[in-house]
């Protein structure tokens, strides 16, 4: 089994990481890390290692073993610093998606915002 460490969390006065951690979490994940470590008011997140990007890229759109455990323990974490739940029908976890690779390239990801609505929480409650 593999233990590699993909997913790094951050928020709530800690941080996984720190601003000597730009290659392998990009820029954005790395200053939120630290900013957070150091006191910031930085809602919590969490920041996929540039490594899970390689791996996807290099082996036909798979993830590295161990990704998709780490990803639902990083959105538990959410949900518990949140006090909110992904997908809740009346009062959903929202998260939002944002590109930080180390080096800025033509074409990157687009932001999505608001991942977590749902048919349901569109409508909101009664």
């Amino acid at each position: 089994m593999n233990n590699q460490k993909y997913i790094y969390t951050f928020g709530n006065g800690s941080g996984e990481g720190d601003k000597s951690m730009k290659d392998l979490l990009g820029g954005k994940g790395a200053n939120l890390a630290e900013m957070s470590s150091i006191g910031l008011p930085v809602p919590p997140g969490f920041t996929l290692s540039a490594e899970v990007c390689d791996y996807y890229n290099k082996h036909e759109d798979d993830w590295p073993e161990g990704v998709e455990k780490q990803l639902l323990e990083s959105i538990s974490y959410l949900e518990k610093q949140m006090d909110l739940y992904f997908g809740d029908p009346s009062d959903p976890l929202l998260v939002s998606i944002r590109s930080g690779a180390a080096i800025s390239m033509p074409g990157m990801m687009d932001t999505v915002l608001n991942l977590g609505l749902n048919d349901q929480s569109v409508q909101g409650p009664g």
